[in-house]
């Protein structure tokens, strides 16, 4: 075991909490849904239980509807706003009350991360056991997002709010915030007292944030009535290639299990249907990449970012369209002086080296499109998304994100956002040990 991988399993200990893992200290103090995917992914290689425990105590926060919040409030702390006062996850029948939480999901991971628990863990027969025991919630999960978030039944499901997209500030929302004036409102921000401004979202944007979880109180969290009333509808292709990856994750492991025919049925129309609708919706022949629609004003969004590529990893693209899109990784994120891949296009006006999901490098993000680079057989691309990563954590520390231009690096390498973070330390050890 090197060096780096002793300190990854040491920031994924210090970070522990009873049943789950923070993704750090003070910034983000509570169980993030996607980050205890990844989170889990990581632990698998070391503590296989603690893997185990990290998505159970997630799932036993899952709402009566199937829907998995994005932030569950396990304990207390004053360092991070909007907490479970603001959000008041009781307004919903549907809240499990037991569990305070917000009202938002985030991007669909627990199927492909149930799936890389039984590709990890060394006793199968074991790891089978426990996932029999929680397919059928990943299962319900998906069936929320498809019974509740598919207005139009096509096989894309929207979200409501920028933070379930899990990239929160990107630049493309600027296009949607344009749309609409939420109020003023007056809230004391905790995530600047850790982090220096310049690397998170500014107050305007935190206004409109807030007003969207406003809309979404007003109508107890009731998913029809906020797709009827809210101004932020969009299909992500972040979030729809998670869910299509994640549908094909439950495949396989319902296969393994035996039975459950009308499961993989379900699961397989599921996937047939939009994997049709994201090809011919989400893809934007003039920039050559997958792009996010903006449903209430019937609109692509033409931007490309790091979310733009995540369809390799749930098989979408075609051969043709593969070669296409890795054409535009490489000229548009891949140039000289910069490291793979930032998560906003550097050659755009909005792209910001060092604000959070307005450029940045992102560790889960490489994850991602590494997988997917291998899938498509593209291994030279993705061996330089792998090294990348390693050489950022190696140059850095085990920070949120990193600015992904090399010249930055030359006087003073440091790492931007929380420090000793969680989902970069647990996907390193599985690139590590990939």
């Amino acid at each position: 075991m090197n060096d780096l991988q002793k300190k990854a399993i040491e920031i994924l200990n210090k970070n522990w909490k009873e049943g789950f893992t923070i993704p750090c200290e003070n910034l983000y103090p509570f169980q993030w849904k996607w980050d205890s995917g990844f989170i889990a992914i990581g632990l698998a290689h070391f503590n296989i239980e603690r893997a185990k425990a990290e998505i159970e105590t997630l799932l036993n926060a899952q709402w009566k509807n199937g829907m998995i919040p994005h932030i569950i409030f396990h304990n207390e702390s004053d360092t991070y706003f909007p907490g479970k006062d603001f959000h008041n996850s009781f307004l919903s029948p549907n809240a499990r009350k037991e569990y305070p939480s917000t009202g938002l999901v985030q991007p669909p991971v627990l199927g492909f991360v149930l799936e890389e628990l039984y590709r990890i863990s060394m006793n199968k027969e074991a790891i089978m056991r426990y996932i029999e025991t929680h397919i059928d919630k990943v299962f319900l999960n998906h069936q929320y997002f498809y019974m509740k978030r598919d207005v139009h039944n096509e096989g894309l499901v929207y979200i409501y709010h920028n933070w379930e997209s899990g990239t929160d500030n990107s630049p493309m929302w600027d296009a949607i915030w344009e749309t609409f004036d939420p109020p003023k409102y007056e809230f004391e921000r905790r995530d600047t007292d850790h982090i220096a401004a310049e690397q998170r979202p500014t107050n305007r944007e935190y206004e409109y944030y807030l007003y969207l979880i406003d809309i979404a109180k007003q109508y107890a969290y009731d998913d029809a009535s906020i797709a009827a009333n809210s101004p932020f509808l969009v299909q992500d292709p972040l979030f729809n290639s998670l869910l299509i990856k994640s549908n094909e994750s439950l495949i396989k492991l319902y296969k393994i299990l035996g039975g459950h025919t009308d499961k993989i049925e379900q699961l397989t129309k599921w996937n047939t249907k939009a994997i049709a609708s994201f090809n011919s919706k989400l893809w934007n022949n003039d920039l050559k990449a997958y792009v996010h629609y903006d449903m209430r004003n019937e609109r692509q969004l033409v931007y490309a970012s790091s979310s733009s590529f995540a369809p390799l990893f749930a098989g979408i693209p075609s051969e043709k369209r593969c070669s296409e899109l890795l054409t535009t990784l490489k000229s548009r994120f891949g140039m000289p002086g910069y490291y793979l891949c930032a998560s906003f296009d550097p050659s755009h006006t909005g792209f910001n080296p060092k604000k959070y999901w307005r450029g940045p490098v992102w560790i889960n993000m490489n994850w991602i499109i590494f997988r997917g680079l291998r899938r498509y057989g593209a291994d030279e691309l993705a061996n330089r998304v792998k090294e990348d990563s390693i050489e950022l954590i190696e140059k850095c520390g085990f920070y949120e994100y990193f600015d992904p231009r090399m010249e930055s690096y030359r006087q003073e390498a440091i790492g931007l956002g929380g420090t000793n973070f969680s989902w970069s330390a647990a996907l390193i050890i599985d690139l590590l040990n990939e």
